[in-house]
């Protein structure tokens, strides 16, 4: 290989789930993808029920299938665990053996490869929650080939106050979770023997830390989400004194995201402050005909629209309506939408528990605390009041919220991922020549013996 500083870094990147047109995961693993595809020589690996998504856009990509077998079994869990309410515990737990098999033909396609050294780096970086292994270590461990791993997040439980919250979203199976790490093959391993892992949020950081005695070298902070430089806006948000203040929420309508507080929250306010106000509500879910139903009997068919699931390349057009945004999500890992919403200028009303927590400062909205879904609604209220009556506060947040936003650009993120590339190869290399320098002593030892 050439020397590092006289070309590309040549990297394998693992990403699983690596979709444009999708949300969440798949697109966050391909807005990675494409930002570190511009500053290193790169090889992507991904399922190949991303290929419509991705050929003929100019990448090196490689497509990894699944069999027929699989593709049977995955309908059966999809029939069992996303009936109805989706159970996500099940639903993960179950699907093991889809990702063993993507995993080992990773493994299969690629493991002279990295034998053989032709890879600086392999980085996998989905799926970001922190459930499965990932074969591949065991070539980069005799090949002395760095292995990446992240940004991982999630692990976080609901909040002590939301116990009706979490029976709902079947959190009494997430004991299988902390089982799994100690059934699955190589699970531990990975995480033990991984050169570098990425943690996307405080709470994981710590979580993994603890679980396997991970050193502050091996392990850095990294916030799952990014943002499009174009979803960036400079605003000036003074207010005409007769508009109403549009307020927003965008997410899934499921229990945990919590847009039932909002709609509470408005119920509560005095009818003065009501008719100044317009909520929309973005997405679509199981709690959709109740959420519906708590407008109606709370009189604010006016104040609140349900716009249903709009597509993510144009939910930008209602966060550019809009002058607040309510997301009192009470377990949030990632939170895109936080992270847009700020981009777009928007005071953000939050719970500071998880990753949304850490997105917004003092400065760019209001961080509460989840003690109780009654303190919630209350907080949520206040909040609320006091960013409707107070239009220069809210202009000021609006302007922070955008220079916030701006840490959270992909092709940011990409460059502080590229320094942490250089950073493990510096380490494994000074590690590899202490190795060589030692065992050459040891050589010479042995002859003069």
């Amino acid at each position: 290989m050439q020397p590092l500083n006289n070309r590309k870094l040549k990297i394998l990147l693992i990403v699983e789930q690596c979709n444009p047109d999708w949300s969440s995961v798949p697109l966050e693993g391909f807005n990675y993808f494409k930002e570190i595809y511009q500053i290193a020589d790169v090889t992507v690996v991904t399922h190949a029920r991303n290929q419509p998504n991705l050929e003929n856009k100019g990448y090196n990509v490689v497509y990894i299938s699944e069999s027929s077998a699989i593709k049977q079994y995955y309908k059966s869990v999809a029939s069992v665990a996303m009936k109805g309410r989706v159970n996500w515990p099940l639903y993960h737990l179950l699907s093991y053996p889809v990702y063993a098999e993507f995993d080992h033909r990773v493994y299969q396609a690629f493991k002279q490869q990295v034998l053989q050294g032709e890879y600086d780096i392999v980085h996998a970086i989905t799926p970001m929650m922190p459930r499965y292994p990932y074969k591949i270590i065991k070539a980069c461990q005799k090949s002395n080939t760095p292995f990446l791993l992240g940004p991982v997040n999630g692990g976080i439980p609901f909040p002590e106050g939301f116990k009706e919250t979490a029976k709902k979203e079947s959190a009494s199976l997430n004991f299988l979770r902390a089982l799994g790490r100690y059934l699955i093959p190589g699970y531990v391993e990975t995480y033990k023997k991984a050169s570098h892992i990425l943690a996307g949020s405080t709470y994981t950081f710590n979580l993994l830390q603890k679980l396997f005695a991970i050193p502050d070298d091996r392990i850095s902070l990294l916030y799952e989400n990014g943002i499009e430089n174009d979803f960036l806006m400079e605003v000036e948000r003074y207010q005409i004194s007769d508009r109403p203040i549009n307020l927003l929420f965008v997410g899934r309508l499921v229990p945990y995201k919590c847009a039932d507080v909002v709609i509470e929250a408005i119920g509560q306010l005095k009818s003065s402050l009501q008719n100044r106000i317009k909520l929309s509500i973005v997405g679509d879910g199981s709690e959709k005909e109740n959420l519906e139903k708590m407008v109606q009997d709370l009189h604010l068919g006016s104040q609140v629209n349900f716009a249903g699931w709009i597509p993510q390349q144009e939910t930008v057009n209602y966060y550019r309506q809009a002058d607040v945004f309510c997301f009192p999500s009470i377990r949030e890992f990632g939170g895109a939408v936080v992270i847009e919403a700020m981009a777009c200028g928007l005071p953000c009303i939050v719970v500071d528990y998880g990753g949304i927590g850490e997105y917004v400062t003092e400065e760019a909205g209001f961080k509460i605390e989840p003690r109780s879904r009654e303190y919630l609604v209350k907080q949520v209220k206040e909040k609320i009041k006091i960013l409707v009556e107070d239009q220069q506060l809210r202009t000021q947040m609006s302007v922070n919220s955008v220079e916030r936003a701006k840490e959270f650009v992909w092709s940011n993120k990409a460059l502080k991922m590229h320094e942490v590339y250089e950073s493990v190869l510096e380490s494994s290399n000074t590690v590899s020549d202490s190795s060589n320098e030692s065992n050459k002593l040891t050589s010479k030892e042995f002859h003069t013996a």
